[in-house]
């Protein structure tokens, strides 16, 4: 598996087709919530099995963080490390004088991005349906 920076519409689509899989069939999120006025300059990274999307996510500056957003997996690749590949790269493209990540993640994931470095930083929320809280990370120098 690779973890690609999208750099023309074709990925752009392929990433967007993973993000409508998970969060609108699997999820439930509605169609209209998933795609939002970040898409155009968030960074976005999709990572292939040979030629097939098979997870996506995003990263964009807000408020002093690099904001990871939208980072999903195909049901059948998650627990193989795609999610730590996509969330390695996403760190690894943010602009190097930002000095902390953050993200909005859904409670189920909490021990996913904890394994990872990132604490909770908020009581939980719901976000399209489904509780979250937010997570921070400081970056490692």
């Amino acid at each position: 598996m690779r973890v690609s920076v999208v750099q023309n519409e074709k990925e752009l689509r392929d990433a967007f087709d993973v993000r409508f899989k998970v969060f609108v069939e699997e999820q439930n999120v509605p169609r209209e919530e998933e795609l939002d006025e970040h898409d155009e300059r968030a960074v976005h990274v999709v990572l292939y099995d040979e030629n097939m999307p098979v997870g996506t996510g995003r990263i964009r500056e807000a408020d002093g963080y690099g904001k990871l957003e939208r980072i999903c997996i195909l049901e059948e690749y998650r627990g193989k490390g795609a999610g730590k590949m996509i969330m390695n790269e996403l760190e690894n493209i943010a602009a190097p004088n930002l000095p902390a990540f953050k993200l909005n993640a859904q409670t189920q994931a909490v021990p996913f991005y904890e394994r990872l470095g990132y604490t909770v930083v908020s009581d939980e929320f719901m976000d399209a349906g489904i509780p979250h809280v937010t997570m921070t990370k400081k970056r490692l120098n």
